[in-house]
């Protein structure tokens, strides 16, 4: 459930676009939620208030033009930075009250970029993932290598544990990051740009992937930039549209052509065609 209300704390702070739509959540306890969340840099305003509770089998989708602040959000709600109003809670606690390998262990994250400075295996790269489950001197063990190599083989990248990840083309690399993810083995999955790289066969293909992760009852906030993806896959939406403003509540009330036209300064039609949805620049 993704709600909102106009900001009353700074006179200078955006405006929602549009105040409140609920989705479908279950009786069970959230694995994330957000209470009056705005955020600022420097004396922008990415978004204004609005409140969100993520439960286990939902999919948030985080939507905007370039610079609205989605990898912000993110963030925020991944416990990296502070929100400049209201709070973020994990499975109930704040952040706060989270030490860091516990948070680990429930939340992932998968960034935008990967850089590497260094050589290294496929292999020990997905092992990365496995780092919260370790002690602190700790060294994996089979049933880690064991998790690295299936999370391989739900990337399609079974075979490749011995390529050198300097050798990987964006696309491969990319599968690599979401298989150390997939074996660091959160409740909760936080990903900013998934299909970064990505040919149309594993974009949808990764997309399933977290799909049924959702169904089988982790919580996935993703990041994209692909309308009608977000329309097959996303529970909820949160549209910012670059200036302030935003629109939260469940997909078929967000994704209406008046808003997304709106938020990227762009007609934008809305085509329904053997049952699926498709948005196209006019």
């Amino acid at each position: 459930m993704i709600h909102g209300a106009s900001p009353q704390s700074d006179p200078a702070q955006p405006r929602l676009a549009d105040a409140q739509a609920s989705g479908a959540g279950g009786a069970d306890e959230p694995l994330l939620e957000a209470d009056g969340l705005a955020l600022r840099v420097g004396e922008r305003w990415l978004c204004c208030e609005f409140s969100l509770r993520l439960g286990p089998g939902e999919c948030l989708v985080l939507l905007g033009p370039n610079g609205a602040g989605k990898t912000t959000l993110l963030h925020t709600l991944a416990g990296l930075r502070a929100p400049t109003v209201g709070a973020v809670r994990l499975a109930g606690k704040p952040y706060a009250q989270w030490e860091a390998g516990e948070a680990a262990r429930f939340r992932g994250l998968l960034g935008q970029q990967q850089p590497d400075h260094f050589s290294s295996t496929v292999l020990e790269t997905v092992l990365v993932g496995r780092h919260p489950h370790l002690g602190r001197w700790g060294w994996e063990g089979a049933e880690d290598h064991a998790a690295a190599r299936a999370a391989l083989a739900a990337v399609g990248l079974a075979g490749m544990e011995a390529r050198d990840i300097l050798t990987l083309s964006g696309g491969e690399r990319q599968r690599v990051a979401i298989a150390a993810l997939l074996a660091q083995a959160p409740r909760l999955f936080l990903l900013d740009e998934p299909t970064n790289h990505l040919d149309l066969r594993y974009q949808i293909a990764v997309l399933e992937l977290f799909a049924r992760l959702a169904r089988e009852g982790h919580g996935v906030v993703m990041v994209l930039h692909d309308l009608a993806l977000a329309a097959r896959f996303a529970d909820h939406v949160i549209l910012l549209d670059g200036r302030g403003g935003v629109t939260a509540g469940a997909r078929d009330a967000v994704l209406r052509p008046e808003l997304l036209s709106r938020a990227f300064d762009h007609p934008i039609r809305r085509i329904e065609a053997d049952g699926n949805v498709l948005f196209m620049p006019e």
